[in-house]
């Protein structure tokens, strides 16, 4: 990952140009034009059944898209989950690990970016105090980088 520029808090968000740029603002204009075609078909009298259709076909494949964004989406939040309480178990000492369970998907996904000196003092930081994603992401002093994440 030599030829990424440095990730920080500030520039970690990451967008995928075809799906944020292409595929979204495409469906939203196809949503504005079939919904205007029913519109249009129902005040002029014109066959309406092609309108009614083409908004159908329009919302199913604006839903498939999403939904498959979401899919996508959780799978990688599971990764990360796993990934996490692996690392967290090689890291905290015994008496620490059962304390692994009590952090949220939201806590561990959080702490992906943390380096592995300062993740387990963020983990005990966030079992105990109930920190959000946002929270621990505030508190890591030494980022580690997540250029995979979509």
């Amino acid at each position: 990952m030599a030829d990424h520029k440095p990730q920080s808090r500030e520039n970690h968000a990451r967008f995928d140009p075809a799906f944020h740029f292409i595929a979204i603002p495409l469906m939203l204009v196809l949503l504005v034009i079939s919904s205007t075609l029913v519109v249009h078909s129902v005040h002029r009298g014109h066959e309406i059944l092609f309108a009614v259709w083409a908004l159908l076909v329009t919302v199913a494949v604006t839903l498939v898209l999403l939904k498959a964004r979401m899919y996508a989406m959780k799978v990688q939040d599971r990764v990360i989950r796993l990934e996490e309480r692996l690392r967290l178990s090689a890291l905290m000492s015994e008496n620490l690990r059962a304390r692994i369970q009590e952090l949220s998907e939201d806590q561990l996904i959080g702490l992906r970016f943390a380096s592995d000196a300062e993740v387990v003092e963020l983990a005990t930081q966030a079992i105990e105090q109930h920190l959000t994603r946002k929270q621990i992401k505030d508190r890591i002093r030494n980022w580690r980088a997540d250029y995979w994440r979509v």
